[in-house]
């Protein structure tokens, strides 16, 4: 049956609208009729076409709806009746029906936890079970502040590494563009003129010429080529094996992989600080911390000392046994374990590691603007004056 918009007015005049589900416009018509109203205009609602890519739901928006989520049970408000508010001033339309679907299973009788995690690709796993562990304890509101700072902590540690990468990427692709566009159409119409003026090419103008010819003629070859090694990366990087090969050479790479290692510390440390200090048992937040790590070789570790911890080990040692954690995290670790501190313990690791972060980005950043200046300057000005070579040498010779 077709969905149809109509308008009409009451016997007292009212204006009135709304949508019905029926076979026919006639139908509408007649149970209008039906409940005394005279209807206007009746017309089929268009067939709407969405179009998503992932959820349509950002990480700031969920820390927001946290954040004010905190403040509302904090004032006193009904869970239910928080979830109205913050559903009805919500301007993105497909958290607005998660939020909506969350309320509706909380009047129906679901725990405000088990009503989350049926939006897994929204609300995770840690989210879900700090909830949890918030409604058992009733500090709902201590909990979703702890996740409102947990989350924007963590969104401020993954735009630090993303700002760090956004420019020489950025430099990497356009060097590669205007290679390409010199490449592909400048050289060959200096090949050209060179041809008419005959004589023999210097050799760095002679090799630029070959190197545009042969990209020329295999330029199909090429991306194909490309695209096959891209696709290739992409399958690899899917398998276990190949996360933790790409992973493992990631935490070892020159000038990145001391970035990465403290970024996992970080993550890591200040994951489970929260879900400690929040109540969750220590074998279930190292399960939820392990697949939230986003790095293979961390996971695999924080797996291990699950693994050891439930055999009636601390956790420092196993932590130390991996490899994978500096010396003064385990230290740390381990008098936090030994003072009964461990979650605030936990926090100033984090603390101490996203100011690395913060250092570790500011000088990446300083020694790479001016490293890809130098290489950019090296690929665009070899090539510019192979190709003005001959035309230095003519202008010689004709003095």
């Amino acid at each position: 049956m077709a969905v149809f918009i109509w308008e009409g007015k009451t016997r007292q005049g009212e204006q009135r609208a709304g949508t019905m589900e029926a076979a026919n416009a006639d139908i509408v018509i007649e149970r209008l009729r039906a409940q005394q109203i005279q209807a206007s205009k009746v017309k089929k609602k268009p067939v709407e076409i969405h179009i998503k890519l992932g959820t349509g739901i950002s990480a700031k928006e969920v820390v927001i709806f946290t954040r004010q989520f905190a403040t509302m049970i904090d004032a006193g408000l009904p869970l239910v009746q928080c979830l109205e508010i913050l559903g009805s001033q919500q301007t993105n339309v497909h958290f607005q029906k998660v939020i909506n679907s969350v309320k509706g299973d909380v009047e129906s009788g679901s725990t405000l936890a088990d009503a989350l995690g049926k939006h897994a690709k929204v609300f995770d796993e840690l989210y879900v079970n700090l909830v949890a562990a918030g409604e058992v304890g009733g500090i709902l509101d201590t909990i979703l502040n702890r996740l409102a700072t947990y989350m924007e902590k963590n969104l401020k540690l993954k735009r630090q590494v993303q700002g760090a990468m956004v420019y020489p990427s950025v430099v990497v692709v356009v060097a590669f563009a205007v290679t390409f566009v010199l490449l592909y159409w400048v050289i060959p119409v200096f090949e050209q003129m060179f041809r008419d003026f005959g004589g023999t090419l210097p050799s760095p103008t002679q090799f630029v010429i070959d190197l545009s010819n042969s990209l020329r003629a295999n330029i199909i070859p090429l991306i194909v080529a490309i695209v096959a090694i891209i696709v290739v990366y992409r399958a690899i990087g899917r398998t276990p094996r190949g996360r933790l090969f790409y992973d493992s050479v990631a935490l070892k790479a020159p000038v990145l992989g001391p970035l990465f290692r403290k970024v996992a510390v970080a993550k890591f440390t200040r994951t489970l600080g929260t879900m400690i200090s929040s109540g969750v048992p220590i074998l279930d937040a190292l399960t939820i911390t392990g697949k939230s790590a986003g790095n293979k070789v961390v996971e695999n570790a924080i797996t291990y000392t699950r693994e050891r911890i439930s055999e009636g080990r601390t956790m420092a040692d196993p932590l130390a046994e991996t490899g994978v954690f500096p010396p003064m995290v385990v230290q740390m670790i381990a008098v936090g374990e030994s003072t009964g501190a461990m979650d605030s313990m936990l926090q100033k690791i984090a603390d101490f590691y996203e100011d690395e972060v913060d250092t570790a980005v500011a000088a990446l950043t300083s020694l790479l603007e001016p490293l890809m200046m130098v290489v950019l300057g090296l690929l665009l000005g070899g090539l510019i004056v192979a190709m003005y070579l001959p035309i230095f040498e003519l202008a010689g010779n004709i003095k």
